[in-house]
Formats: C-alpha cells, sequence, structure tokens
C-alpha cells in the first residue's frame, strides 16, 4: 500500500525514534521504516521532511531523512523485478521537488540534497532528466550568492557522478555539458576571483573590525562559490575534453583556464602570512585554494599534456614552481603542502613520456601524416621549451637546494625522533611520497637525476665529498655539518644504480662508513640510520670480499640503541637476503645473532607496521636460509605471540601466514613439530564463515597446500579440515588451481583413508568444476582426475575383499570405471597404466603386480561380473572385447574367460530390475516417461544416464570385431586356443554372436 501526505507525520516519529538511545524505541522504528522503503510514496514523504520550513531546526532528523532517502534511490530507483519501486510519477515529482528547494541553509542538508540530485542524475540524465542543467543554469542568473553556492554544490557533486560513467554515449553527453557549461563557469570564476581579491584587499587595509564583520560572511560563502566553481572547470576540462594525448587535438579552455590559475595563486600568496593572525577564516580558505589550484593544474598537465605544453602555460607555471622551490619567500617555507604540489608539478613535467622523444611505430591517419610524427613534432617543441628553462645551471642549482635546504633534518625532525623514533622512522621512509615534503623532494631528486644523470653524477659526489670533508667520522656534535652529511648520505643512497658509475662503494664503506658505525656516541644515531639506508640501496654494488663486513654491519645495527636505526636495519637485510647474490655461507654464523635480535625488537615496537616490518624480515630469512631446524622451538614460540597479538590485524596476519608457510616448508617432513601452533591458525584461515575470511583465505590456502606438501603423514585434524574446500569451491574457484593442488596432495598423502572418507566431497568439487571453468580450469583438474584414476587401479588390484561386502562393492564399481575409461579412451588407459608411478603407488598400496596392468584388471572384471549392475556388465564385456586387441600372447591365456564373461553378458541382457538405465528400443519411451515426473537434480542426473554412449554401443558387434583382430594378430596360435574350448561354451558365443 502507497504511504501519502497523511503519513509524514507518522514518518516523522519513526526517524526521530530511530535516532533514540533507548532500544526498545529504536528498535521499532528501524523495523518499521525498513519495511516502508520499499513502499511507494516513501521517499516522498522523506522528502516533505527534508524541506519543511517549519522543521529547518531538526537537522539530525532531515539528516536522517535524506540517508534514507539516498539508500531508496540505491536500491528501487531504477526498475527492478522483485520490488515495484519508485513509479514514474513519484519520480518526476521527487525530481520537480529536488529543484525547487535549491536555497537550503544548513550546509550538511545542502550537501546531502546536492548527492540525492547527483544519485538520480547519475541514472535519469540525460533520457528522463534532460533539463536538469538547464533549469540549474536558469536559476542561477537571479540567485543571491547563497542559492548560487548550494547550485554549485549540486553542479559540482552532479559532474563527478557523472564523470565516472563510462560508455560513449555518456561520454558524448558529457563533453555537450562541458561544451555549454564552461563558458559561463568560467566567466563567473573571473567575476568571483575579482570579488574576492577587492575583498581581500578590503580586509587587509580596514582597521573597522565591525565593518568587516558585516562583510565578510558574504565574502566567505563567495569564496567558496569560488573554490566550488574552480572543482567544476577542472572537471569540465578533464572529464569533458578526450586526453589530447589520444586525439592529438588541442583542448582551447586548458591554454584559457591554466595561466588564470597560476595568476589567481600568485594574487592569494601574498595574504598568506598577514590572513594567518588577522583573518584565520580567510587564510584557512587561502590554504585550501592554493593548494586545489595547484592540483588542478597538475591533473589538467596528465590529462592534456599537449595542450599544456603551449608557450602560454608551460613555461610560467613551471619557472613559477621552480622559483617557489629554489628560493621560496620566508612565509612559503611553512606552507609545506603548497611547496609539495610545486615538487609534483615538476616531478610530473619531467617525467611526461608525451615530452620525451617518441621510440613507437609509424601510424598513418587519414591524411597521410604519420600520428607519430604529429607527436614528434609536439614533443620537440615542449622539449626545447623545457631545455631553455632548465639550462644546466638551472638544474644543477635545482639538485643542490632539493639536498641541502630539503633532504636536512630540522630541528622540528630532531624532536620527533627523539620523542618516538618508531614512529619517525615510519613517518619518514613508508609514508607516501606526496603527502610529506621531504620525501616528496627525494621523489624530484630521484626524477631529476634519472633525466640528468651525466651532468649530476659529479655534482652529487662533490657533494658527498664536501659534506664528508666538512664533517669527519670522529664529529658527533649535532652541528650544521653532520646534518648536511646525512642529507648527502641520503643523496647518494637513492640514486645508487647511476652513482656507482662516479663511486666506488668498498672505498666509501672503508673510508668512512664502518668508521661511523664503529662510533657510539647517541647523536651518532642519525648517520647510523643512513648508513643502514645506504648498506640496503647500494646491494647490487657489494661484491664478495665486501659483503661479509657489511653483514656484520646490519647486524650491529639492527643492535642498536635506537629503535628507527634498528627498523632501517631490518628493511635493509631484508634486500640483502632476498638478492640473488646472497651469500649464507658468510652470513651463516650471523644468523642466531639476528633471531634473536628480531625476537627481542618485535618485543620493543608498538606500531603495527614495525610488527609487519620485522614478520617480513623472519619470513625472508626462512624462505632463504638453510639452517632453520635449530631455531624451530624459537620461531614457533614467536609465531604464537604474533598469533595471538594480531587479533583484528588482518595485515600482520597475511604477513604471519606467509612466515609459516615459509617455515613449513623449510621444516620439510619434520614439519608436524609445529602443528600444535600450525593447524587452529589454519583451521580459522580456512572457514568460510570466519569474519577475516575475505582477507586471509587466499594465503591460508597456501598455507594449506604447504603443510599438506610437506607432512610425513595424514594427520586426524588435516583429515578432517578436507570438507571446507567444498564450501571455498561453492563460492566461487578463485583459488582453482591451489585449491586442485591441495585435492592432489589429499590424495597421494591420505590415500585409501582418505578416499574411503571424502570420496563424496571430491566428486562434489568435481562436479562443481567440470562444466563450469573454461579449458585452463579444467586443464587444471585433469592431473587430479589422473591420479584418482590411479588410485582406483590400486583400488581394483589390492585384495581382503573376499567376504566383505562393502569391499566387494568399491571394487567392483572402480573395477566399472576403469573399464568405461578402456572403451571411452584405449589410448589414455594404455598410456596411464605404462606411467612409471603406478608401479611405485601399487607398492606403496601393498600390491604386488608380476604382469601388465591391464592385464591385471582383466581378472578383475572377470571375478567381479556378478557383483555390478547390467549397465556395469556391458560396460566389462566391452572392455575386455577391446583386451582382445592387445598384442600380447598372455591374452590368449585368457581369452576362454574373456569371452565367456561377454556371451554371458549378451545373453543375459537387462536382468536388473533395480537399474533405470535403458538400452535399445525402450530408451526413448523411458525417457519421455520421467521427464515432468522427477525433481530437477533427479532428472539431471537421469537424462545423464539416458545420453551415455555405452547405451549407443553394441557389445555383440564389438565382440565379433575384436575377435577377428585378435585372430589377425595371433594366427594359428588364436585358432588353437579356440580349439580348446569347451564346445558348449563354443555353441553359446556363436549364439551370442548370431555367427553360422
Amino acid at each position: 500500500m502507497a504511504l501519502s501526505a497523511s503519513d509524514v507525520s507518522a514518518m516523522y516519529s519513526l526517524l526521530a525514534n530511530s535516532m533514540s538511545r533507548d532500544e526498545s524505541v529504536r528498535k521499532p522504528a528501524e523495523t518499521a521504516l525498513a519495511q516502508s522503503e520499499s513502499r511507494p510514496g516513501f521517499c516522498s514523504c522523506l522528502m516533505e521532511i527534508i524541506t519543511a520550513k517549519d522543521l529547518a531546526s531538526q537537522v539530525d532528523v532531515r539528516l536522517m531523512a535524506s540517508v534514507y532517502f539516498k539508500n531508496g534511490i540505491n536500491r528501487y530507483w531504477r526498475s527492478r523485478r522483485d520490488s515495484s519501486g519508485i513509479t514514474n510519477e513519484e519520480k518526476l515529482h521527487l525530481r520537480q521537488k529536488l529543484l525547487s528547494h535549491l536555497r537550503e541553509e544548513n550546509y550538511k542538508i545542502a550537501v546531502m540534497l546536492a548527492v540525492l540530485i547527483s544519485k538520480i542524475a547519475r541514472i535519469d540524465y540525460p533520457r528522463e532528466w534532460s533539463d536538469l542543467f538547464s533549469v540549474l543554469a536558469q536559476q542561477l542568473q537571479s540567485a543571491d550568492v547563497l542559492t548560487s553556492h548550494r547550485i554549485f554544490m549540486i553542479l559540482f557533486r552532479t559532474l563527478k557522478e557523472l564523470s565516472s560513467k563510462r560508455l560513449t554515449s555518456d561520454q558524448r553527453n558529457y563533453a555537450e555539458i562541458s561544451f555549454h557549461f564552461f563558458d559561463y563557469s568560467w566567466q563567473l570564476w573571473q567575476s568571483d576571483m575579482q570579488t574576492i581579491l577587492h575583498g581581500f584587499a578590503t580586509l587587509s587595509h580596514s582597521y573597522n573590525s565591525t565593518a568587516v564583520e558585516q562583510h565578510s560572511d558574504e565574502l566567505f560563502l563567495t569564496c567558496e562559490r569560488w573554490l566550488l566553481c574552480s572543482k567544476i572547470i577542472r572537471q569540465l576540462i578533464v572529464s569533458g575534453y578526450q586526453s589530447d594525448a589520444k586525439c592529438f587535438r588541442e583542448v582551447p579552455p586548458v591554454k584559457e583556464v591554466s595561466p588564470g590559475f597560476l595568476s589567481a595563486i600568485q594574487s592569494f600568496l601574498p595574504y598568506y602570512s598577514s590572513f594567518q593572525k588577522e583573518h584565520p577564516k580567510f587564510w584557512d580558505f587561502l590554504n585550501r585554494a592554493c593548494t586545489k589550484l595547484a592540483k588542478i593544474l597538475i591533473v589538467i598537465q596528465g590529462r592534456h599534456p599537449y595542450s599544456f605544453g603551449d608557450k602560454c602555460v608551460l613555461p610560467p607555471v613551471i619557472d613559477f614552481c621552480l622559483k617557489k622551490i629554489t628560493d621560496p619567500e620566508p612565509y612559503l617555507l611553512s606552507f609545506e603542502q603548497f611547496l609539495i604540489q610545486c615538487m609534483v608539478m615538476v616531478k610530473s613535467i619531467l617525467e611526461c613520456k608525451e615530452y620525451k622523444p617518441s621510440l613507437t611505430g609509424r601510424v598513418m591517419d587519414e591524411n597521410g601524416v604519420t600520428i607519430e610524427q604529429m607527436k614528434k613534432n609536439i614533443s620537440s617543441v615542449v622539449g626545447g621549451v623545457l631545455t631553455s628553462l632548465l639550462p644546466n645551471e638551472r638544474i644543477v642549482l635545482l639538485c643542490n637546494v632539493l639536498i641541502r635546504r630539503y633532504f636536512v633534518l630540522t630541528a622540528s625532525d630532531l624532536e620527533e625522533w627523539y620523542q618516538n623514533p618508531e614512529s619517525f622512522h615510519h613517518e619518514q621512509d613508508m609514508v607516501q611520497w606526496t603527502e610529506k615534503l621531504r620525501p616528496c623532494a627525494e621523489a624530484l631528486y630521484i626524477v631529476l637525476f634519472e633525466n640528468n644523470s651525466q651532468l649530476l653524477g659529479p655534482v652529487v659526489v662533490s657533494l658527498l665529498q664536501e659534506a664528508m670533508n666538512g664533517c669527519p667520522t670522529s664529529v658527533t656534535e649535532i652541528t650544521p655539518g653532520l646534518l648536511l652529511k646525512d642529507a648527502a648520505y641520503g643523496a647518494a643512497a637513492y640514486v645508487y644504480y647511476e652513482l656507482s658509475n662516479y663511486l666506488s662503494f668498498k672505498d666509501w664503506f672503508n673510508g668512512a662508513l664502518s668508521l661511523e658505525l664503529s662510533n657510539d656516541h647517541p647523536n651518532m644515531l642519525i648517520i647510523h640510520r643512513k648508513v643502514a639506508l645506504i648498506l640496503g640501496q647500494w646491494v647490487s654494488e657489494i661484491k664478495d670480499d665486501t659483503k661479509r663486513p657489511v653483514y656484520c654491519a646490519l647486524i650491529r645495527l639492527l643492535q642498536d640503541k635506537d629503535l628507527s636505526v634498528r627498523l632501517a636495519a631490518c628493511r635493509s637485510l631484508c634486500l640483502h637476503i632476498e638478492d640473488v647474490n646472497f651469500s649464507e655461507r658468510e652470513f651463516i654464523d650471523l644468523l642466531p645473532i639476528c633471531w634473536d635480535s628480531c625476537f627481542k625488537l618485535v618485543e620493543e615496537v608498538q606500531e603495527f607496521d614495525s610488527k609487519v616490518q620485522i614478520l617480513n624480515l623472519i619470513s625472508i630469512l626462512i624462505g632463504h636460509v638453510s639452517e632453520v631446524i635449530p631455531f624451530a622451538n624459537k620461531l614457533v614460540q614467536f609465531f604464537q605471540k604474533i598469533w595471538e597479538e594480531s587479533s583484528g590485524e588482518s595485515l600482520l596476519q597475511i604477513q604471519l601466514l606467509i612466515a609459516l608457510r615459509n617455515f613449513v616448508v623449510a621444516l620439510d617432513y619434520q614439519s608436524p613439530i609445529c602443528y600444535n601452533l600450525l593447524l587452529p591458525i589454519l583451521q580459522k584461515g580456512i572457514d568460510i564463515n570466519s569474519p577475516d575470511e575475505l582477507n586471509l583465505l587466499e594465503d591460508s590456502m597456501q598455507l594449506w597446500e604447504a603443510t599438506l606438501s610437506h607432512a610425513p603423514t595424514m594427520v586426524p585434524q588435516l583429515l578432517s579440515y578436507f570438507p571446507c574446500l567444498v564450501g571455498i569451491m561453492e563460492r566461487s574457484f578463485d583459488h582453482l588451481q591451489v585449491a586442485v593442488n591441495i585435492i592432489e596432495d589429499y590424495i597421494i598423502l591420505g590415500g585409501s583413508e582418505f578416499l574411503s572418507v571424502h570420496a563424496s566431497n571430491i566428486a562434489k568439487i568435481l562436479d562443481l568444476v567440470v562444466g563450469n571453468v573454461n579449458e585452463r580450469g579444467l586443464l587444471s583438474v585433469l592431473p587430479v582426475i589422473d591420479i584418482l584414476v590411479q588410485k582406483l587401479i590400486a583400488i581394483c588390484l589390492s585384495g581382503g575383499d573376499n567376504h566383505v561386502p562393502s569391499k566387494t562393492a568399491v571394487k567392483a564399481s572402480s573395477a566399472a570405471i576403469l573399464a568405461r575409461i578402456l572403451v571411452m579412451n584405449t589410448s589414455y588407459l594404455a598410456e596411464l597404466t605404462s606411467e612409471p608411478s603406478l608401479p611405485l603407488l601399487l607398492q606403496k598400496a601393498g600390491v604386488p603386480v608380476e604382469e601388465n596392468i591391464l592385464l591385471c584388471l582383466v581378472d578383475i572384471w572377470v571375478d567381479k561380473v556378478d557383483n555390478v549392475s547390467s549397465i556395469q556388465r556391458k560396460i566389462y564385456g566391452l572392455a575386455l572385447s577391446i583386451i582382445l586387441t592387445l598384442r600380447m600372447p598372455q591374452v590368449l591365456d585368457k581369452l576362454d574367460q574373456i569371452l565367456s564373461v561377454c556371451t554371458s553378458v549378451i545373453l543375459g541382457g537387462n536382468d536388473d530390475l533395480t537399474e533405470e538405465e535403458s538400452s535399445g528400443d525402450n530408451l526413448s519411451s523411458n525417457r519421455s516417461s520421467v521427464e515432468g515426473t522427477v525433481p530437477g537434480k533427479e532428472l539431471r542426473r537421469r537424462q545423464i544416464k539416458y545420453s551415455d554412449p555405452i547405451n549407443h554401443l553394441s557389445l555383440e558387434t564389438s565382440v565379433r570385431e575384436k575377435l577377428q583382430t585378435c585372430a589377425a594378430i595371433h594366427g594359428e596360435s588364436f585358432h588353437s586356443t579356440i580349439g580348446s574350448i569347451h564346445p558348449s561354451a563354443l555353441a553359446q558365443l556363436k549364439q551370442a554372436l548370431k555367427m553360422p
């Protein structure tokens, strides 16, 4: 039943009650709302609550209404078969209502309304809501500052939502919006820019606080609208035009907007320092505005590099950024976010592939001019601009400034380090490079050096030498010279691959680094940390005669008093141990102290990232050294502690699973010594009902496979875990290959015991996979089927089934499967029975095999023919007839038995009344009798049986043909053997084969 205006009051009460702290009030309200959300009219009731003027002060209830409205759009706006959803009439009403309520005073509600419109526009524009943008544009003509701000919020959210649609038609629509909306947005942006600058000039010269207060609110709203307008312009340029790097067409707005954005930054910056104390609200705006404009310029350059490369855009932008980096005003040094954007821009330009000579092939356009030539021409022009803007002396200056100013630790850095060395380590070395000034400067330096290595190699070596001379290894005071040496060491560490042409690591290590490591003064931790970094970065340049002292140095650093130094050493040790030239011989005696240092370090650190880093080193050690077993007990204790402390930290648990896998592999057949730790962890990881299942499953399955591969025997716990694999495979085939390996391991390790318990589960998995995966997936499963067939042979040929009906039934059914395989794919079974692995498997199962395995199977088929169904007897007969074609004299020894079985099967016909299989003429009648009366699964099972190719093979014809082949192979011996068959048996054979 639909909701109407009369229900608005009740809906308001439910929304209010849904926010109550009293569960007895909240729960019924939430249930009632959940039951109402699919009813027609629900969103209309919510809309009335959101926009009601008398509820303006009830912000919480209105916000909750908007949240339910948003959920309603996500769930019911599109037509759905399982729900009546929202009618077209109600959608029209809601769209009109939303556009009639643009002047919302509460900011949070206004944001939610913008989100609602953008969500609907994603679905309805342009087909159902073609006038959306024209209505908004029309409203802007007469809007006051508040209304226009709200409209721009809507425009920004909507354009952002539509930009994520990727269909060609959607992108065409977006391009059309850009074409119509850009001019208006850009004109308003310029107009607002003048208003803001005029307002700022007034603010900076005004001494009348009352007058300032009266105008500041409207000016601030204009600032916010202008900022929204900037974001909209970015959206229109970036998403409204195809990248010029792909279409080679100029994007005119780039040349219009970019200089304007740069000019705005230049106009705003002078107010930065004066507004900080006098007008903090506008100082905050300046922070956001300058940073956002710089980010927009970076995005535009990345999207439209060729248009940005124009002489009116690229030169002033890069020149401005370089000046701010190399010669910033004093106030700018505290504006780190803006300096970061300047560095990001320069880095983006330096590594832009469109500005470099192209090495790709020739692609012709319709005019006969190669696209490659067009690209080369543009690149050449931009390259020339860059060369003129970055002469050698400016490149050298930039390199020096980055190292001498931005690499150098500040007093606040040192204070932070001393207060919390662990946090300092992660802040400096693991932070996203665009978030902090020093990592950003380092990233820019690396690109600058890569582009100009021949020029800068000698410069960096000279600076390094200057820093080392200015601060000898004996200096321990924290002087500018020591801090410069630290910076120079960092510069040398980051570009080792190029700097090795100008600097001998061996000489550097022996002459300075090793001496500095022997100095234990507390202040030397600054240099020690950087030496740890160098030893890791320069790993490829550390040759045989230096490896041992470097390993010793890193172990010593791993025992340093400072956590930051120890964590840096931890990371560098990982790089050395993983290196292809790692020398275990030089490291082996250091292993005990390395383990102990890691165990001790993990006790002292507090942060999650630190534990992951240490666990990673331990995992790498286990995977790369041979001496693991002597430390097994300590490692088990360590892993147990980490596991207990890792609850809720899935990333740490993943690292632990990887380490445990390496541990199991290293222990090999001694792995059961860690089962008390391992098996409970494994059980949790492969449980699809575990809260962490999505995060841990992949690595847990890898650990499961490793555990089985390296287990000496099957243990009950591992045997009991196998059903988990069925659940995993029922959910998805994402882990098919490792699942196949696990099945294979279980069959090989568990043998008959495993198959007797879990045969039905294997069948489930194979039934899930076969027919439901592509060829690649199917290929991964076939080896398991191969092993299963070998196991079936072992079951068939093993003894011990006399007077045990269940064992006899298993052996007889297994033999029937093998017979079917022989009939359907004779060459496969022949190849499989001749594989060297099969006799080994049979020997392990205690089955003595003295003759050809196929001939051994003949004895089973002959012996068990009375223990199987009629269709299986037919399969036995067909398989035995194929045996007649083997080129072996022993076949004649079994000829009498083979022909006797075949005769009895042919003459016996279908005497198994319990079987529902049919052959011959009544096949079609039986099929029609079951269809429509049997449930789906059973019907499909019977359809498979009825389509069985065995039903369409004639045993009589097969025996007759194969007998002729046998006679041709063996000649006189065959006739002699036939002559020795009892006359009555021979007469029955002729009767069965309809021979005269």
